[in-house]
């Protein structure tokens, strides 16, 4: 029985000194985390406003926006580049912003759906009300500015380049011959 209370006591003991070290390992790296060096600060201009966020440089651009800045009209979907949910652009180029680090914008434009238009009258969104694309609605701010980015760049597209340029935006409602008439009614009225 003795030998069970002082094998216990030892045991509480070396859990004692153990927990001690334990804090003073704790103390230091705290000491370090206070000695990191500030996060970097990007200035980035955002629907014709220069915007200066202090982030780390691998912060993802969809984050910014969200979060840091309060544009919430950018959604996340998957975070893997994959859906399109996050879509924005950069000089007039749609890109994924939920893989798309700060660091990685450098001096480029940034155009997110509260930029497109600041009343919804883009020649895309009219027609996406028009042609009634949106049922769940989720999808469609990435539909909307990968639309836009396409009809900047080719402003009469053929069914064929609607497809190559929407790929890899998703619709889990199956809207998709509606986006089409929708972009094509966006070329036609443009």
């Amino acid at each position: 029985m003795d030998g069970y209370t002082l094998s216990t006591s030892s045991l509480s003991t070396t859990s004692s000194i153990s927990s001690i070290s334990s804090l003073s390992s704790l103390s230091s790296l705290s000491s370090l985390s206070s000695t990191r060096p500030p996060m970097p600060t990007y200035t980035l201009r955002v629907n014709g406003t220069s915007k200066q966020v202090d982030v780390d440089a691998d912060t993802r651009l969809l984050w910014v926006l969200r979060d840091v800045l309060g544009l919430t009209g950018t959604k996340f979907g998957c975070g893997i580049a994959q859906c399109g949910a996050c879509t924005v652009h950069l000089d007039g180029a749609a890109v994924r912003s939920c893989t798309t680090q700060v660091s990685q914008v450098g001096t480029r434009t940034i155009t997110t759906i509260e930029g497109l238009s600041p009343d919804g009258g883009h020649p895309v969104q009219r027609a996406w009300i028009d042609e009634d694309v949106p049922q769940c609605g989720y999808c469609q701010v990435g539909q909307v500015m990968a639309a836009a980015a396409l009809l900047k760049k080719t402003p009469r597209p053929t069914d064929e380049d609607i497809d190559d340029a929407m790929t890899g935006n998703v619709c889990r409602c199956g809207t998709y011959d509606r986006i089409r008439r929708a972009i094509h009614r966006a070329a036609q009225e443009g």
